[in-house]
């Protein structure tokens, strides 16, 4: 029997998929717990709107970081930081520094976990840093620290 699941179910499926189960199983399991329904026209129907929904936002949201990416790639960032004797700076200048130079710069909204630090930031100087803005899509931001 097909029928489409409403919530996970451990060796089955995940939800809002259709599977093929044994008819024991659906009647006695599935279909009185709520788990699932039977895979009608109706059903099916709702599946394929919610994939194509899904789809969908997942293409908006990657056409977004794309054009953030296109936005902020290449740009070059201030961020002032005091030093003590020699340029080094008290502490470090961290992702989160970062992050408000960009947004501020751009204006765009990154997030400062976005922003990958191979190293500390603890001198003067100039830094290219990398962010990420979706899984797929990183830029390339130089950092200029200065007094």
């Amino acid at each position: 029997m097909k029928v489409v699941l409403k919530a996970d179910v451990k060796g089955t499926g995940k939800k809002d998929q259709m599977v093929e189960v044994s008819d024991g199983y659906a009647r006695n399991f599935l279909l009185p717990r709520g788990l699932a329904v039977p895979a009608n026209a109706a059903a099916v129907n709702e599946v394929k709107t919610k994939e194509s929904a899904k789809r969908h936002h997942a293409e908006v949201e990657l056409a977004d970081a794309q054009a953030t990416a296109k936005k902020i790639g290449g740009m070059t960032v201030t961020v002032k930081a005091k030093a003590g004797q020699g340029g080094r700076l008290f502490g470090a200048v961290t992702g989160k520094d970062i992050a408000e130079a960009v947004n501020k710069a751009a204006g765009v909204s990154i997030d400062k976990r976005k922003v990958v630090l191979d190293a500390d930031i603890k001198n003067y100087g100039q830094y290219e840093v990398e962010i990420k803005v979706y899984p797929s899509v990183t830029a390339k931001v130089t950092v200029v620290v200065e007094e």
